[in-house]
């Protein structure tokens, strides 16, 4: 821009005091302030339509590198789930069936054990369940839910009711559990009932309300040097696939809804998946076991075939069977 004033040795990218602007550059530097203002405002109108447009979504954001100092599973990583019952390991001569790389343990169920201590012993890394969606009458912190944090009950869970997400006193709660897996020396947390959007609450919760809560205990878990998996909730993916480490997911090969999930193979990051086939903990049967292990979009899937109380007993894909030690 070139600026005149009477003294011709005074001109430069500045109005200096004193200085006379002309009638025609005066009018062209308005021109030019008012182009620039009606850019930002449109630029700011889009930003906040993207984000906030009535449409029930966010713009997905793409993939980075999990913080080095955050546990990142690798693609086909082995493990054992077990949420019903208390492993059993010998302290003083630590031992574990399967020989598999991560187990992933109800977080309450092993507290006041040696239990997380002996895995790391044994070279395994632990991911540590609790439901973070849902309110559970039997857990030590139970009494800490107010009625007004509570919605429906679970669908085939009577002792079960959705929470609601957005709630300052539940996200307390689910921020002092993130700190007790912390503690217990989880290497990462399994958040549970991550997809009451896609159910009955009785809360009308909504997909952004689940991202943004996904996004809560994942800062929360990054703050305490834990990994984080995204429970079910496909729809979620493309939102939060550059802050979780992992994948846990149920039944997508019996209800033909892998496709989603292949998204984080892609992005070099496990899915543990769990099939639950007529005969598991007895004799699955090979069209059962095939369905399960090689269904269409799940290659590279972490399979495991279980019963539904997701007990001790655990099926692989090439038809190994174990069953893993636990306090009777």
């Amino acid at each position: 821009m070139t600026v005149t004033s009477g003294d011709e040795g005074t001109a430069g990218g500045g109005l200096g005091k004193g200085v006379d602007v002309s009638r025609r550059t005066g009018l062209t530097l308005i021109g030019i302030l008012a182009v620039v203002t009606v850019a930002l405002v449109l630029g700011l109108g889009l930003g906040f339509g993207l984000n906030h447009n009535g449409s029930d979504s966010q713009s997905p954001n793409p993939p980075h590198p999990t913080p080095s100092n955050i546990w990142q599973p690798a693609v086909k990583t082995s493990w054992q789930i077990i949420l019903s019952q208390e492993l059993a390991i010998n302290h003083s001569s630590p031992s574990i069936t399967p020989d598999v790389e991560v187990f992933d343990i109800d977080m309450f169920v092993h507290l006041n054990t040696t239990i997380i201590g002996d895995l790391h012993k044994l070279n395994k890394k632990v991911i540590c369940y609790f439901s973070a969606g849902s309110y559970e009458p039997y857990r030590r912190d139970s009494d800490k839910f107010q009625d007004s944090d509570m919605g429906n009950v679970l669908n085939g869970w009577w002792d079960e009711k959705w929470l609601n997400i957005t709630s300052p006193h539940v996200r307390g709660i689910m921020s002092d559990r993130i700190d007790l897996a912390a503690s217990l020396g989880c290497d990462a947390i399994d958040p549970d009932n991550m997809d009451g959007y896609l159910n009955d609450s009785g809360l009308d919760i909504t997909t952004d309300e689940a991202v943004d809560y996904v996004k809560f205990l994942a800062d929360k878990a990054k703050a305490k040097n834990m990994a984080i998996g995204l429970k079910n909730a496909p729809d979620l993916i493309p939102y939060v696939l550059d802050i979780v480490q992992f994948a846990v997911n149920e039944q997508c090969a019996a209800q033909d809804d892998c496709a989603g999930f292949s998204a984080f193979i892609e992005a070099g990051k496990p899915v543990f998946h769990i099939e639950y086939p007529s005969g598991a903990g007895r004799n699955i049967a090979a069209s059962a076991s095939k369905k399960s292990c090689t269904a269409k979009n799940m290659a590279g899937f972490s399979t495991v075939m279980k019963e539904l109380k997701l007990g001790a007993w655990v099926e692989y894909c090439d038809g190994t069977t174990a069953y893993t030690n636990i306090v009777d």
